[in-house]
């Protein structure tokens, strides 16, 4: 039995994939020199991350709950942008939400256990929102990074 969360993965990537195929490999070619959106939301989460991971190592809960909900939270690429990638997912698109999904479930963790003042449990939550991160790189970063920026 699907949930409708998954019902709804599926049929948002199989439209982008039908509208891909309807308007041709030059819809998923980056435009221009421009970067895509994407990469700056990295960018904005990997300075959250360390800063994260500098509150922790001076104990700054109100800092640390104050950075989960930008990581669970994250901004989201422009809808073209978005097309693009859930086009050129297909089938994993439900793969790469479930990486997003853990991470914003772990960040929320985070933010609950820093509100408490709860150290260990912070690091906890911490590790499993790097594993989520972690996890969705393994999986996707390289063919991205190939089939966007042309690249190895």
């Amino acid at each position: 039995m699907q949930t409708s969360s998954s019902a709804s993965i599926r049929l948002a990537a199989l439209g982008a994939t039908l509208l891909a195929v309807a308007a041709g490999p030059a819809a998923l070619a980056q435009d221009g020199p421009e970067p895509m959106a994407l990469r700056a939301i990295m960018k904005q989460l990997d300075r959250d991350l360390q800063a994260v991971t500098g509150a922790i190592a001076v104990e700054d809960w109100p800092r640390v709950g104050e950075l989960a909900p930008k990581i669970g939270r994250h901004a989201e690429p422009p809808p073209p942008e978005k097309l693009r990638i859930l086009g050129w997912l297909g089938a994993e698109a439900g793969s790469f939400r479930g990486f997003d999904t853990k991470v914003h479930d772990a960040a929320t963790s985070l933010a609950h256990a820093a509100a408490r003042g709860d150290g260990a449990e912070v690091i906890a939550a911490f590790a499993r929102v790097q594993q989520g991160c972690l996890g969705c790189h393994q999986a996707f970063r390289q063919r991205f990074v190939a089939e966007f920026h042309g690249k190895r």
